[in-house]
């Protein structure tokens, strides 16, 4: 049983500075609904309301926001919009949140140790705070459900195309399925020569307690600091790494143009204003086209 998440989301998102100096990332908003907020609903929607964020300095704002605000409120209820009202109420109680905040930034192998008081000597899953799943199934759900049958750490995946590999963490194997690998080589952002393979990890884990141990172990890596993927190959020594190719769609919000793409895609999913919004977009189009 998978009870507890981890969310990482100390990241300082110089990619989207200046919005992000005095914001966090993870609180740039898709429409009306901050980014965090969709992977805590992930997390939820797949069976687990104990959740740990690790943060940083400047991330107050994702405490206040899962937070009540009685102010606000009271000040809905006296408008009698029942149905803002009922929202705010559920944002404080959609989970059990905890908070630690990790000290400085250096790399997410680092940021996850943070968690190791909390999740005890237990499975966990993990949740990049600054990426958005879009899927049927919640990807965690997926993973938990490939964890239960083989009984270790599991890895979401998803296929890239070979000249970007060198951007993600690429991992190689042995097939078991169309959707199963067992791992044997995990390489952080190899050349396109070394890459093992066009799967690239991609931002969600079902991870066991072992992973603690390896990341004491692990000397820092690209960009001078502990990569989580230099972990799983210590850990790889100890115990079978599974990949799971996931059945959805990844939005990076930490990329500037993927945050552009998500917000199109989700505005036209919205009933209230995506036929319109449709008609401003074919509009926009044309004017470009001439």
């Amino acid at each position: 049983m998978i009870r507890k998440a981890v969310i990482p989301a100390a990241g300082l998102g110089t990619r989207f500075l200046p919005a992000t100096k005095s914001q966090p990332k993870e609180m740039l908003p898709i429409i009306d609904t901050p980014t965090i907020q969709y992977v805590v609903q992930e997390a939820v929607d797949s069976g687990i309301e104990d959740i740990l964020i690790i943060t940083g300095r400047g991330k107050r704002a994702i405490e206040d926001h899962f937070d009540r605000n009685v102010e606000l409120e009271a000040k809905l209820e006296e408008k009698q919009d029942e149905l803002l009202w009922n929202e705010m109420r559920r944002l404080s109680d959609m989970a059990n949140i905890h908070y630690v905040r990790q000290r400085e930034t250096n790399g997410l192998g680092d940021a996850i140790y943070y968690a190791k008081q909390h999740v005890g000597n237990e499975p966990f899953a993990v949740l990049l705070g600054d990426t958005i799943m879009d899927s049927v199934i919640p990807v965690t759900q997926q993973l938990i459900d490939t964890y239960e049958q083989y009984q270790s750490t599991v890895i979401a995946v998803e296929t890239v195309p070979r000249e970007k590999v060198n951007r993600y963490g690429i991992v190689g194997g042995t097939a078991l399925s169309d959707t199963i690998m067992q791992l044997d080589a995990l390489i952080e952002k190899p050349s396109i020569e070394a890459a093992p393979s066009t799967l690239a990890i991609a931002g969600r884990y079902i991870l066991s307690p072992e992973i603690f141990t390896a990341i004491e172990q692990t000397g820092k890596g690209k960009g001078g600091e502990i990569q989580l993927t230099d972990a799983f190959q210590i850990l790889l020594r100890r115990e079978s790494i599974y990949a799971h190719r996931i059945e959805g769609e990844r939005h990076d919000i930490g990329n500037k143009l993927d945050f552009l793409k998500t917000t199109v895609k989700f505005a036209l999913k919205r009933k209230e204003f995506s036929a319109p919004f449709l008609k401003f977009l074919r509009a926009t189009l044309a004017e470009y086209e001439k």
